[in-house]
């Protein structure tokens, strides 16, 4: 709650901000986590649960908007539509979202719909404004992000091959997608599809373009679901979805043609934020799941409880210095966002990409160890968050990629350093001569002893 603000940005984070996180936590903590059962056994089984809308949902949503919690993520100064909140307060609130599986959603604040109505308010005109994002935004349709191939390396989208090919005033598109995450969700009406519409095009940067394609445009197929170690996350879904001759008004045309990078930047840049942001949440609920677990009485290997065998109280104190460490991270990438753009902000984007899932999974990981065999079942929620954080670090593009991109920007500093270094020992070694000091050989300070 707001009581547990770091102390470093406290002062960042606004008296309204601070209530409203109230709001969220106890509604997280007392409705959403007791309703993510019922949200799971509403679903069903067998092929009917791609159809499914569970009731609890709704009700959810209704109760959330309420409390006036609704559409929390788009940032204060950055948006006309936005409720007032900045990235850092929203990340606060966010992170208690990522403790349940409905609560981003019965807070209209669920990936890939967030990124998408960004892109829209963002770039969108007022006509694709009026028949796409307000609905989004009222909660009445979901949508579908497209832009990953499963016949080239997507980690670089220079290689996206889906054709956008101008036809009249019209755009066709050929080709296919996968990972459409939200595809399978019968209330997914709308796609943000990248493609290339100027493969020609000398700059590759302005190849691409983002189109809107209502979900039931002719000539789409979705031909399968694809899993995450197993689970197939029924209704919302990961779908792989193929295009032939897929007529598009022009109209639909997002910004202009070969702007699709610069949409896709501003669209993952907050994404990734927001996906860490809801991990730290996750990590949290994994760590009272732990606790609970080594505090059981019932459980006493070797005749003691967990918490008395020492490996375990180093598993907590571990998990709770990587959480509290990961989320400064991620909320200096916040701050630096609220004050210069995502754009001046892509390098603590990346760190809070990378860092953070990784985090997660540890935490989960050593949750699931005091668990036993209960750990990777159904009977705790760790097997199941810890699939879903697996693929962040694949999510918007790979850790190596935001790996190499920092080890490159860090490089830029190799030349200065050794400048500084270089200069650094020069000066000891007029300050050597000018004391008289004689030069210290490696070891002459270790003193040795006869056995």
């Amino acid at each position: 709650m707001s009581a547990q603000i770091p102390i470093a940005v406290r002062d960042r984070v606004s008296e309204r901000a601070k209530k409203t996180l109230d709001v969220v936590a106890r509604f997280v903590e007392e409705d959403c986590i007791p309703a993510d059962a019922v949200y799971e056994a509403q679903i069903g089984v067998g092929d009917a649960r791609w159809e499914a809308h569970p009731q609890i949902l709704e009700d959810l949503k209704a109760k959330a908007k309420s409390l006036g919690l609704w559409n929390m993520f788009l940032p204060k100064g950055h948006y006309k539509e936005s409720p007032g909140f900045t990235n850092l307060e929203y990340g606060l609130m966010a992170e208690w979202l990522g403790k349940s599986r409905v609560a981003s959603e019965a807070v209209n604040c669920a990936a890939p719909d967030t990124g998408n109505m960004e892109v829209l308010a963002k770039y969108g005109n007022d006509a694709q404004k009026a028949k796409w994002l307000k609905p989004l935004m009222d909660g009445q349709i979901r949508s579908a992000f497209l832009m990953t191939e499963p016949q080239v390396a997507s980690s670089d989208a220079r290689n996206i091959e889906m054709k956008i090919t101008k036809d009249g005033d019209h755009y066709v598109l050929n080709g296919q997608k996968w990972w459409s995450s939200g595809a399978g969700d019968p209330r997914c009406k709308v796609y943000i599809v990248m493609g290339k519409s100027d493969p020609n095009n000398k700059d590759p940067y302005r190849q691409q373009s983002v189109i809107i394609v209502p979900s039931d445009t002719k000539g789409i197929t979705i031909e399968r679901m694809l899993s995450v170690y197993g689970y197939d996350d029924a209704p919302h879904g990961h779908g792989h979805i193929t295009f032939y001759n897929v007529r598009v008004p022009a109209a639909n045309l997002v910004l202009g043609e070969g702007r699709g990078f610069e949409i896709i930047q501003g669209r993952l840049g907050p994404g990734r934020i927001h996906h860490a942001m809801r991990t730290i949440g996750a990590a949290e609920r994994a760590l009272e799941w732990m606790l609970m677990r080594i505090n059981d009485p019932k459980k006493t290997p070797f005749g003691k409880q967990l918490r008395e065998h020492g490996v375990i109280l180093e598993w907590v104190a571990k998990s709770r210095i990587e959480i509290d460490a990961a989320r400064l991270v991620v909320l200096n990438a916040a701050i630096k966002m609220d004050e210069q753009g995502p754009k001046a902000a892509l390098t603590e984007i990346a760190q809070a990409k990378v860092l953070v899932p990784q985090t997660a999974l540890t935490v989960i990981d050593r949750a699931v160890q005091s668990f036993g065999g209960a750990g990777v079942s159904q009977d705790t929620p760790l097997a199941n968050m810890w699939a879903q954080i697996r693929t962040l670090r694949l999510a918007d593009g790979p850790d190596e990629v935001h790996l190499q991109q920092m080890g490159r920007n860090e490089n830029k500093r190799g030349k200065a350093v050794t400048d500084k270094i270089n200069a650094q020992r020069a000066k000891a070694e007029e300050l050597r001569k000018k004391y008289g000091a004689k030069r210290t050989e490696i070891g002459s300070n270790i003193k040795h002893s006869k056995l």
